[in-house]
């Protein structure tokens, strides 16, 4: 996933705006938008190459020029998406979802410009000084485990979190009605832990509204300091209004006795709304049911008179929380309304409240497990119902992972040079939307471009319309050359999570295309809706495909190579390759021009096949005759074997200047440094056997009837090189690279771990040669059921022992490791259950 330049500690906002402010001088910035239509951009050019003729300046500088107005501005091709696609006109029922995935529970419209509500809580009198205060998702908050239960992608969802001893249950439902995105109410329990003895505590809940521009909410408070409701107008919801129903017993209508306190002020920035409620718990007040002694608790000291908020900026928008304290267990209601979904009839709605709310919700929980059983059959197939309900769990996390940001990214542009002599500044790219699917909602919260390919596997076979929608807005990223970032940092908060020089993407990164892989099951189904949808992307997807083509063509024809490969620094055992995906994954100890990437040529020629196809469907005969032919030598054996079989490793291999001769060995004051010995590096096939060995399989370019592929079975099934009773490890046991860091503070990533989206390749491939007639069908088949069988143990023993999906596993004892929740690709586990390829 090429994270591994990003495990670094979230920074200050400011530091972002300074690396922003920094890249607003750099070329491609114009008028505020980073790049001017192309029309307008081509009559400049035009002007420019007359000024620099009249001036006597070099053509190399035009063309650096030109390249770096083309990082900056959007492609010309027309939109796969409708117009205004996630307005409430023409996408009502997606225009609030839980979006904010980097919450633990949240919601916003998709809108540049949204309306956002969250929630915090908080403990109180469990420590000394102020409460823990819980409000984003956070690696080692020592939150855990939480998860969505159920969730649909559209109008509903259940989520479990555990916070020590409390037990918090957060649903949400959708209404549809009106012209603005209809209804929707929130219901948070909190419960003690069955397990736990200690008193039951004292707990706040924070409701919060963020408005991000110049509209007013309108607060009406009740005595105490209970609000009576929140009302407000936009131009994008109409007129709308939230209400905080009164707190009762979980389960039924007994009240239950809260305290209150409010707090309205000016939007200080939503990187910094939790930090803003921690500083503002400053006050003791007193908790007093009826008939019991009082508790003290820290509360928000706030005002409810506009002009007591405090300063504010110039259309910074408004922070609005309502804080209810009470006494565990109970259950709370937040209810937003929809003022042109009550106009809708002679008679208002009844509010989406109480036991309608109760009833509501049951009813969608069933209709869940019914259209779950319905599209994957695990119950069918025999699987546990703890396995069935681990099923429903990854679906549900990947899709309650799905957010919708808005914002500038910043771009170094491709130069035309190797980035080394690169002198030039960052732009920032035009401000895009993005819906995505996201990782991990407490690491890596934002796009990745080769995980959510991954992702909309699964999503699709839930619900096709979503996966057209993400791959709608992602090709909606093309810049004029056809290249999109690989990582997508989008807005405020986003942003806030990236140390500052990780924020820009380099227009000449690729990273593997995997969005073609749910292109390619759309083709294969056949869906009206989705062939319609294709058309429409056609144009983009050639143009990125084209991009990846020609961008990252290789020292010889037929051959590839990752641009953008680290530097063989002192630091580092080898050099790695962000941009494959693969990061630590070992190639070549001496980077340089003569390459030949494996990988990467396997994920072209998949490319160019399903290019091919799509452009024959199509009709675009230029297209298929342009792209057949290459599709065709991408998958010759004869090719393939010329650039990349290995006889005296027995596999397929990349190429490059090699040498096993190096070690970090420690020197001091340096720490551990990179030693080079003997033999030196030369230029030969790069001994590191592992996934990218396996790819011409993984992507299934081999003919049943091929000489390799008993190999490469051979390789696989092997446990003293890929084979773990958990699943395929990364690299080699027997590789020199296996389980080495790669720098003094950079332990190994994928130097032996298991991963699902490569597990799950593997699988579908062998699958398919199964299927096929040919020398290795019944191995093929015998190694598919054995392979699944310790994938899919695996995940289940380890989501049962921790509650969490996670980044990788270990390749020795099974443990899950990296990041977690990571309800990205490994929620695959899904269609490896369901034998879904």
């Amino acid at each position: 996933m090429a994270r591994g330049e990003r495990r670094r500690r979230a920074v200050p906002a400011e530091g972002v705006r300074t690396a922003e402010r920094a890249a607003r001088g750099g070329p491609g910035r114009r008028d505020g938008r980073g790049g001017a239509p192309r029309s307008t951009a081509g009559r400049v050019a035009v002007a420019v190459v007359v000024l620099s003729l009249a001036l006597g300046l070099s053509g190399r500088w035009v063309l650096a020029w030109h390249r770096a107005r083309r990082a900056v501005t959007l492609h010309s091709a027309p939109p796969a998406l409708p117009a205004n696609s996630s307005s409430p006109a023409v996408a009502p029922g997606l225009f609030w979802g839980t979006y904010r995935p980097h919450v633990y529970f949240g919601m916003k419209t998709r809108s540049p410009k949204p309306l956002l509500t969250g929630l915090m809580w908080a403990q109180q009198g469990t420590t000394p000084g102020t409460p823990k205060l819980r409000h984003t998702c956070e690696q080692g908050d020592g939150v855990g485990p939480y998860g969505w239960e159920f969730h649909d992608g559209l109008s509903f969802g259940r989520q479990h979190i555990q916070d020590g001893a409390l037990w918090l249950t957060t649903e949400f439902v959708k209404r549809p009605g009106g012209q603005h995105g209809g209804d929707w109410s929130w219901r948070v329990t909190v419960e003690p832990q069955a397990s736990s003895t200690s008193a039951l505590p004292l707990v706040s809940l924070f409701f919060y509204v963020v408005t991000d521009g110049k509209e007013v909410l309108l607060p009406e408070v009740e005595a105490k300091g209970q609000l009576k409701f929140i009302s407000g107008h936009t131009s994008e919801l109409g007129d709308f209004r939230f209400t905080l129903m009164p707190p009762t017993s979980p389960g039924d209508t007994a009240p239950k006795y809260g305290s209150y306190n409010v707090f309205w002020t000016s939007n200080p920035g939503l990187p910094l709304l939790t930090e803003m409620v921690k500083n503002s718990l400053n006050s003791w007040f007193q908790h007093r049911p009826p008939g019991a002694s009082p508790e003290r608790y820290l509360g928000l000291p706030g005002s409810l008179k506009w002009e007591d908020r405090g300063p504010s900026g110039q259309g910074q928008g408004q922070f609005l929380i309502q804080q209810v304290t009470l006494k565990v267990p109970f259950s709370v209601e937040f209810v937003f309304e929809s003022g042109s979904a009550q106009a809708g009839g002679n008679q208002a709605l009844p509010r989406l409240a109480g036991s309608l709310l109760t009833q509501t919700l049951e009813s969608h929980a069933e209709a869940f497990r019914e259209r779950f059983e319905k599209t994957f059959h695990l119950k069918e197939k025999g699987l546990s119902p703890g396995e069935q309900a681990l099923g429903q769990a990854a679906l549900s996390d990947l899709l309650g992972g799905i957010g919708y940001f808005y914002g500038q990214g910043l771009v170094l542009p491709d130069m035309g040079v190797e980035e080394s002599e690169q002198k030039v500044d960052p732009a920032l790219f035009p401000p895009v939307p993005l819906f995505t699917a996201v990782p991990s909602r407490s690491f890596f919260p934002r796009g990745f471009l080769w995980d959510e390919g991954f992702h909309q596997l699964v999503v699709q076979r839930w619900d096709p319309y979503l996966t057209r929608e993400a791959l709608g807005h992602w090709l909606g990223l093309l810049n004029a050359d056809g290249w999109i970032g690989r990582e997508q940092i989008l807005g405020d908060e986003a942003r806030a999570r990236v140390p500052p020089e990780f924020l820009v993407q380099r227009a000449v990164h690729a990273n593997p295309p995997t969005l073609l892989l749910p292109v390619a099951h759309m083709l294969e189904g056949g869906d009206p809706d989705d062939l319609a949808f294709l058309r429409k992307a056609f144009p983009r997807l050639h143009a990125w495909f084209s991009w990846l083509h020609q961008s990252q063509a290789g020292p010889v024809p037929l051959s590839y190579r990752w641009r953008g490969r680290d530097p063989a620094l002192l630091t580092l055992l080898n050099p790695k390759t962000l941009p494959s995906g693969l990061d630590d994954y070992p190639r070549a100890s001496h980077p340089s021009v003569a390459e030949r990437h494996l990988d990467l040529r396997c994920w072209v020629a998949l490319g160019a096949r399903v290019l091919t196809r799509l452009a024959e469907y199509l009709g675009e005969t230029e297209v298929a005759a342009e792209l057949g032919p290459l599709a065709a030598s991408l998958e010759a054996a004869e090719s393939l074997d010329e650039l990349h079989w290995a006889q005296e490793l027995g596999v397929f291999a990349d190429f490059g200047n090699h040498t096993k001769a190096v070690q970090l060995k420690p020197r001091p004051p340096q720490g551990l440094v990179r030693v080079v010995g003997r033999p030196q590096p030369r230029l030969q096939y790069v001994d590191a056997l592992g996934y990218v060995s396996l790819f011409p399989l993984l992507l299934r370019l081999l003919d049943p009837n091929s000489s390799r592929l008993g190999p490469l079975l051979d390789i696989l099934a092997d446990s003293r090189h890929l084979w773990s009773p958990f699943g395929l490890r990364s690299l080699a046991a027997s590789s020199s690279f296996y389980g080495q860091r790669n720098s003094e503070h950079d332990p190994p990533y994928w130097r032996g771990a298991v991963w699902l989206n490569v597990n799950y390749l593997a699988l579908g491939a062998l699958h398919h040669y199964g299927q096929l007639k040919g020398p290795h069908q019944a191995r093929a088949v015998k190694l598919h059921s054995e392979l699944r069988a310790n994938v899919v143990g695996n995940v289940w023993r380890q989501y049962q022992s921790t509650g969490f999906l996670w980044e990788q596993y270990s390749d020795r004892d099974g443990r899950g490791m990296g990041c977690r929740p990571f309800h990205g690709w490994t929620s695959l586990v899904l269609l490896a259950m369901a034998e879904d390829y």
